[in-house]
C-alpha cells in the first residue's frame, strides 16, 4: 500500500478473508502493546476501528523478517481525497464516541510528539529552510511555549485522522485506521488535527461549512467546555505545528523504510499562517 510515511503496509487475501498486515519501521516490539490492546478495545465498545488479529499463541504483534509487525482487519471501503459536509460530521462523531469509549482504557501513553519534540525536530530542519519561514516557526513555537493545555478534559487521542487514516464505505463511514500515534492528550487537540486535515483548502484556509459541520457534530456526543472553546483558536496552530514539523522532518531527514513517501510540508505551513489571521472559528 503506497501510502505509509512511517510504516510499510499490504494487502494480505486469505481464503479467510482480507487484512493489512503492517512492518512498523520505527515502533518496535514492545511499543506495539499500546496500540493494539487500543485498537482491540475500541472495536470491543462498539467504536469503527480495524481490529487487530491475535496469532495462534494469543498474541497481537510478533517479529517478521526481523521487524516488528502486526495484521488487523481490513475494514470495507477507502479512504476521500474530496470530503464534504456530511463526511465531516460523520468523522468527528465517531472522533467523539472514541474519545467517551477511550475513558475505560486503563493503557497510558504520553504523547512522544508533543511541543519538546517539535522545538527538537525544528532544530533539526532550520539548516534546511529558508529564514522567513525559520522566523514564522520560532515564533509560533515561543507562543506555544506560553500555553498550558494540561487542564483541559483529556484522554486517548487517534492524533493523525487524517482523510487517509479513515475509510468510506459509499457515504457511510466504515472506520478508522492506523492508530501509531495513539497517546494521552487533550481531546481538543485530536479535533483541531482531524479540521485542520479535513477541512483544508489548497491554500491553507478552512472550508466553513465542512469546519461548522465536524464541531457541531463532535458536540452533539461531548459538549466542549469553555475552557476548550477559550483554547481552540491557539489549539489550530499547534496542531498545525505539529504535523509542519514532522512534514519538514519526513522530507529533509526521510526514514529507510521501503513504500514510504514525505508529503508537502508547505500544505501546513499554509494553514499555519491562515489561522494566524483568522476571525471565525466556526463555534459559534
Amino acid at each position: 500500500i503506497a501510502a505509509g510515511v512511517t510504516n510499510t503496509n499490504y494487502f494480505v487475501t486469505t481464503e479467510q478473508g482480507r487484512y493489512v498486515l503492517t512492518l512498523f519501521e520505527v515502533l518496535q516490539l514492545d511499543e506495539l502493546p499500546y496500540y493494539l490492546d487500543l485498537m482491540k478495545h475500541l472495536a470491543e465498545h462498539g467504536v469503527a476501528v480495524a481490529a487487530p488479529i491475535a496469532d495462534q499463541e494469543g498474541q497481537l504483534a510478533s517479529l517478521l523478517c526481523d521487524k516488528p509487525a502486526c495484521l488487523v482487519a481490513c475494514l470495507a471501503g477507502r479512504d476521500l481525497t474530496t470530503p464534504n459536509a456530511s463526511h465531516c460530521a460523520q468523522v468527528a462523531t465517531t472522533m467523539a464516541k472514541m474519545h467517551v469509549s477511550g475513558q475505560t482504557f486503563t493503557g497510558h501513553m504520553s504523547n512522544p510528539r508533543g511541543l519538546d519534540w517539535w522545538q527538537r525536530t525544528a532544530e533539526r530542519v532550520y539548516p534546511f529552510m529558508p529564514a522567513d519561514e525559520v522566523a514564522l516557526l520560532q515564533r509560533e513555537l515561543a507562543l506555544q511555549q506560553q500555553q498550558s493545555f494540561a487542564d483541559l478534559p483529556r484522554g486517548v487521542v487517534h492524533a493523525d485522522l487524517f482523510r487517509d487514516n479513515v475509510l468510506f464505505d459509499g457515504d457511510h463511514i466504515s472506520g478508522f485506521i492506523d492508530f501509531y500515534y495513539a497517546c494521552d492528550d487533550a481531546w481538543l487537540y485530536d479535533l483541531a488535527i482531524a479540521v485542520n486535515d479535513w477541512c483544508s483548502l489548497p491554500d491553507g484556509d478552512i472550508d466553513a461549512e465542512r469546519a461548522r459541520a465536524m464541531l457541531a457534530a463532535y458536540q452533539a456526543v461531548r459538549p466542549l467546555q469553555a475552557a476548550e472553546v477559550a483554547a481552540w483558536p491557539l489549539m489550530l496552530r499547534a496542531a498545525a505545528i505539529r504535523f509542519w514539523t514532522s512534514r519538514l522532518l519526513d522530507f529533509h531527514c526521510p526514514q529507510a523504510g521501503e513504500l514510504t513517501f514525505a508529503k508537502d510540508p508547505g500544505h501546513f505551513q499554509r494553514i499555519l499562517q491562515q489561522h494566524c489571521h483568522r476571525q471565525d472559528f466556526w463555534l459559534s
